[in-house]
Protein backbone atom coordinates (compact mmCIF):
# COMPACT_ATOMS: atom_id res chain seq x y z
CA UNK A 1 0.00 0.00 0.00
CA UNK A 2 1.30 3.34 -1.08
CA UNK A 3 0.69 6.32 1.96
CA UNK A 4 1.44 9.60 1.62
CA UNK A 5 1.26 12.70 4.17
CA UNK A 6 0.85 15.62 3.32
CA UNK A 7 0.91 18.99 6.03
CA UNK A 8 0.04 22.50 5.71
CA UNK A 9 2.38 24.53 8.37
CA UNK A 10 2.51 28.58 9.10
CA UNK A 11 4.83 30.03 11.92
CA UNK A 12 6.03 26.18 12.50
CA UNK A 13 2.60 25.16 13.92
CA UNK A 14 0.83 22.14 12.02
CA UNK A 15 -2.35 23.46 10.83
CA UNK A 16 -4.37 20.56 8.78
CA UNK A 17 -2.78 17.46 7.49
CA UNK A 18 -4.24 14.57 5.74
CA UNK A 19 -2.98 10.66 4.76
CA UNK A 20 -3.35 9.50 0.99
CA UNK A 21 -3.46 5.91 0.85
CA UNK A 22 -3.54 4.22 -2.80
CA UNK A 23 -3.50 0.85 -3.71
CA UNK A 24 -3.64 0.82 -7.32
CA UNK A 25 -1.41 -0.97 -9.49
CA UNK A 26 0.42 2.33 -10.76
CA UNK A 27 3.75 3.46 -11.27
CA UNK A 28 5.24 5.27 -8.16
CA UNK A 29 5.60 8.70 -9.86
CA UNK A 30 1.53 8.43 -10.77
CA UNK A 31 0.81 7.39 -7.40
CA UNK A 32 2.66 10.41 -5.93
CA UNK A 33 1.30 13.09 -8.68
CA UNK A 34 -2.70 11.48 -7.86
CA UNK A 35 -2.10 11.55 -4.25
CA UNK A 36 -0.98 15.51 -4.48
CA UNK A 37 -3.88 16.18 -6.48
CA UNK A 38 -6.25 15.05 -3.80
CA UNK A 39 -4.17 16.84 -0.70
CA UNK A 40 -4.56 19.67 -2.93
CA UNK A 41 -8.74 19.23 -3.74
CA UNK A 42 -9.11 18.13 0.27
CA UNK A 43 -7.45 21.46 1.67
CA UNK A 44 -8.69 23.77 -1.41
CA UNK A 45 -5.42 24.81 -3.04
CA UNK A 46 -3.67 24.99 -6.46
CA UNK A 47 -1.44 22.50 -7.61
CA UNK A 48 2.15 23.26 -6.85
CA UNK A 49 4.73 23.86 -9.47
CA UNK A 50 7.71 21.00 -8.98
CA UNK A 51 10.83 23.02 -9.29
CA UNK A 52 14.38 21.53 -9.84
CA UNK A 53 14.83 22.32 -5.96
CA UNK A 54 11.84 20.28 -5.09
CA UNK A 55 12.23 17.27 -7.15
CA UNK A 56 16.23 17.31 -5.34
CA UNK A 57 14.74 17.39 -1.84
CA UNK A 58 12.33 14.45 -2.72
CA UNK A 59 14.39 12.28 -4.29
CA UNK A 60 16.58 12.28 -1.36
CA UNK A 61 14.59 12.10 1.55
CA UNK A 62 11.13 11.08 0.17
CA UNK A 63 9.96 14.53 1.38
CA UNK A 64 9.22 18.11 -0.05
CA UNK A 65 7.98 21.11 0.75
CA UNK A 66 6.11 23.32 -1.54
CA UNK A 67 6.95 27.16 -0.63
CA UNK A 68 5.14 30.31 -1.92
CA UNK A 69 7.73 30.19 -5.24
CA UNK A 70 6.07 26.62 -6.19
CA UNK A 71 2.41 28.62 -6.31
CA UNK A 72 0.58 30.12 -8.83
CA UNK A 73 -1.60 31.83 -6.71
CA UNK A 74 -0.83 33.50 -3.34
CA UNK A 75 -1.47 30.79 -0.15
CA UNK A 76 -1.82 31.83 3.76
CA UNK A 77 0.42 29.22 5.21
CA UNK A 78 4.04 29.04 5.02
CA UNK A 79 4.76 25.83 3.38
CA UNK A 80 3.12 22.68 1.78
CA UNK A 81 5.10 19.50 2.67
CA UNK A 82 4.40 16.27 1.50
CA UNK A 83 5.80 12.99 2.82
CA UNK A 84 5.80 9.30 1.47
CA UNK A 85 4.94 6.96 4.94
CA UNK A 86 4.77 3.67 3.37
CA UNK A 87 5.53 1.91 -0.16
Amino acid sequence: MFRLWGKVFKDNRLLKDTVICNEADDTRTHKIFNALDEICYEFDLSKPIWLDSTIAEFKRHDKARFYQDNFVDSIDFDYLEIQIIEE
